[in-house]
């Protein structure tokens, strides 16, 4: 029985990958261990979209090498930066005794076990250079996504539902990584909740690079708002939201399904990128400004209460002074309740990596910041409106000086949006849903008091 460890860096979707090969290696009979020194083999599943999250995965890499001097026989390396950069990391990592790409996870465990049988030969078979994908990378099978090992508590799991994109943003990588959409059959999606609710999960995330894109290269037609009809009949299952839906491809199909069920979480994350027609076609984003202020003003108008959440790029090439000042304003007008930017970075082997008027670093930063000072006002005021009303908490944890509970409401998602700390004279259990009263806000999170009895999740 050996022992592995494991290192997941990146999104939530690359977090499923994780639990999937922890799946297999348990059925294997291998134990899995939280500690790098206790581990005899290291895993480190790599995120390469931009610049940041590559200096982050070398730099893992090179931190858990470290452990080969020790009880570390074997240190293994798979993921998005593997897939783009087989042949430079080999060379300049020679620490890592194989490489496992994205098109190769369909033989993950055959080649853990010939790597510990001395049979692979220089990292090849798993990590040869091809052509990046222009065919959709093969998913998961479903035993596999049945057999991974949810990493996320006993509260939450994401559910993948699709794999790659098509959408060809100029600025991105994934489609050169991970191929074009693809998505998992219905019935996989639905066997797969099922099983999670009944080991107690309680809240779904359902995750696709576009969410809204899901079921047209399956069903002819976009399907999302039936598969969330279908998720909300499984007992269990108290909160479900879906993260990722592209502007052009929320229809009233999608808002009437999120208005009329109960379990779904009144919370759209709609990352619409910039709002100046002219950096959207360089972006070759399917949107344009009035298409996003129509979809936020029908999502608005129909659902009472909403939450949206949107993603901004400041600094793509071309991208003026006066392109800034009109996404700038549009943020200012809109009062999105939660907002993330980043800074245009320059990918190799994407369109916009070749275009002309690169934007100077410390213009992106300075736009950057302002952006976000910008929308750090926006969210307190938006907050300081919820003080006195009543909501709904999932508790999360505790305080290590155990004077507040930790929980979210409806409209934080984990490890993205704020959080909530709740007072209560009463003992409160993780996996309650408790009904509280805020009674302070800050910029980012609230402050809560529990005035109800919890409401147990059924086993």
């Amino acid at each position: 029985m050996m022992k592995v460890g494991f290192v997941s860096l990146g999104c939530s979707k690359n977090l499923i990958d994780t639990e999937i090969a922890i799946g297999i290696l348990k059925e294997h009979g291998m134990e899995i261990v939280n500690n790098p020194e206790d581990a005899e083999m290291i895993i480190v599943n790599t995120c390469g979209f931009i610049d940041p999250a590559k200096e982050e995965a070398i730099n893992t890499i090179l931190e858990m090498a470290e452990y080969k001097k020790k009880k570390c026989k074997y240190l293994i390396a798979m993921g998005c930066l593997v897939q783009r950069y087989t042949d430079d990391l080999k060379k300049a990592l020679p620490e890592v005794d194989l490489w496992i790409r994205l098109d190769k996870y369909d033989k993950f465990y055959t080649a853990i076990e010939e790597l510990i049988n001395n049979k692979v030969e220089d990292n090849k078979k798993y990590g040869e250079i091809k052509t990046y994908p222009k065919e959709p990378l093969p998913l998961a099978s479903k035993e596999e996504f049945l057999g991974r090992e949810i990493s996320t508590g006993e509260n939450f799991a994401y559910i993948k539902i699709g794999e790659g994109c098509s959408n060809r943003c100029t600025y991105c990588a994934i489609p050169f990584i991970r191929g074009p959409f693809v998505s998992r059959p219905e019935e996989d999606i639905i066997e797969e909740a099922n099983l999670l609710a009944k080991k107690g999960i309680k809240e779904l995330i359902v995750i696709a690079q576009d969410t809204t894109k899901y079921g047209l290269d399956l069903y002819n037609e976009p399907r999302l708002a039936k598969l969330l009809r279908k998720l909300c009949k499984i007992d269990g299952i108290e909160w479900i939201r879906f993260l990722y839906s592209y502007p052009e491809g929320i229809d009233d199909e999608l808002i009437k399904v999120v208005k009329e069920e109960s379990k779904i979480c009144k919370y759209f994350d709609i990352p619409i990128q910039h709002i100046s027609n002219s950096v959207l076609k360089r972006m070759n984003r399917k949107t344009s400004k009035q298409n996003i202020e129509d979809v936020i003003t029908k999502i608005r108008t129909n659902i009472s209460n909403v939450q949206i959440r949107t993603t901004v790029m400041v600094g793509f090439p071309g991208e003026t002074q006066a392109d800034f000042e009109e996404l700038y304003e549009f943020v200012k007008k809109t009062k999105f309740d939660n907002l993330g930017a980043f800074t245009y970075s320059k990918e190799e082997g994407t369109p916009a990596a070749r275009l002309k008027d690169q934007v100077h670093p410390m213009t992106k930063k300075a736009r950057y910041n302002k952006i976000m000072k910008l929308q750090q006002q926006v969210s307190k005021d938006n907050l300081l409106i919820l003080v006195g009303k009543e909501e709904k908490v999932l508790i999360e944890g505790i305080t290590f000086d155990e004077k507040y509970y930790v929980g979210r409401t409806s409209y934080q998602v984990p490890d993205i949006d704020g959080i909530t700390y709740i007072k209560s004279d009463k003992e409160l259990t993780i996996g309650d849903f408790v009904n509280c009263t805020i009674a302070k806000s800050k910029e980012y999170d609230l402050s809560l008091i529990h005035i109800s009895e919890p409401t147990r999740h059924a086993q």
